[in-house]
């Protein structure tokens, strides 16, 4: 350990694990105004269908929030934030942080991994990530959509109030609603989303572009969330879709991906893209930078707990 700075040493699994968890967190504070405009531009298509209006209530992302704000209050772009943050915690630090863990799986300890090994690890992680945690996940989008009670009265009344009552309407299975689309998601965007930022910043730094510093996490992280916004958002939709939809509304994810495509046409699959952008995009931003300084400060703090002189 001699001659090693703290900054050298690279970040243990339990660092990467906690550190991706609290980053996630703190960019969700930072984004979920976006990511619930997403939302509700995402259910608007299958609302209309349902009540035959042509009516559009929401347009565009900033149309849309402004419209929350003026009918709904500011906190209903917060709606579903404990469910949100719940998610983050448990989603990101399985699929994020143990993706250089599983990585290191594959290759059986090597340090140089190919393309398709991290794909491979971006699929594996992002698939355990929603099995242990889709309930946060569905919790949170029923949050997020519940506007579309039209008598003022709130679907669920709290955090722990929607897990119990989808639980007891739907069963234990309902919590799991939509697990194999959102699997199917996950696994897109955990590709997208880590292999493209693990690649852009290594040929960054491979080709002295930039020090490995905010900068170059900066150009990682928004090229990351533009090639995970345009893979991830059909699926992203009917996840969405599925996962809000009342109990017999669509038989399956499929059976809700070809009734948008007949009703709605293939532009439906890309509804809500301009806020899915700008949430993932400033997201993976908020993210990646907030990760990356988060590993740096947690190893300094265990190299400094287990070497104080």
């Amino acid at each position: 350990m001699v001659g090693i700075k703290p900054t050298d040493l690279p970040p243990t699994a339990t660092v990467k694990f906690f550190g991706a968890g609290t980053a996630a967190c703190f960019a969700d504070l930072v984004t979920f105004p976006l990511d619930t405009a997403k939302v509700r531009l995402q259910i608007q298509g299958e609302s209309i269908a349902a009540s035959g209006s042509a009516v559009v209530k929401y347009r565009g992302v900033f149309g849309t929030i402004t419209t929350m704000v003026r009918t709904e209050g500011a906190r209903s772009l917060y709606n579903g934030l404990v469910a949100g943050l719940q998610r983050q915690m448990s989603f990101a630090s399985v699929r994020i942080g143990l993706y250089d863990s599983m990585k290191q799986f594959y290759t059986k300890g090597s340090e140089k991994a190919s393309i398709v090994t991290r794909l491979l690890a971006g699929c594996t992680t992002g698939a355990m990530a929603v099995t242990f945690a889709q309930p946060t996940d569905v919790v949170k989008v029923r949050f997020q959509a519940q506007v579309r009670q039209s008598d003022g009265l709130k679907r669920y009344n709290g955090t722990m109030d929607a897990y119990r009552t989808i639980a007891r309407d739907e069963g234990v299975r309902g919590l799991w609603k939509g697990c194999m689309p959102n699997i199917t998601r996950n696994m897109i965007v955990n590709c997208a989303e880590l292999v493209t930022y693990d690649i852009i910043k290594e040929l960054i730094l491979q080709y002295d572009l930039m020090t490995d510093n905010l900068p170059c996490h900066f150009t990682a992280a928004f090229g990351a969330g533009f090639c995970t916004t345009i893979v991830a958002s059909p699926v992203d939709v009917v996840k969405t879709r599925f996962m809000n939809s009342s109990a017999g509304q669509y038989n399956s994810a499929l059976n809700c991906a070809l009734t948008m495509l007949t009703k709605e046409g293939p532009t439906a699959f890309y509804k809500g893209f301009v806020p899915s952008f700008l949430r993932l995009g400033s997201w993976n931003i908020v993210m990646f930078v907030s990760y990356e300084q988060i590993k740096r400060c947690m190893t300094k703090m265990q190299y400094s707990w287990e070497s104080p002189f």
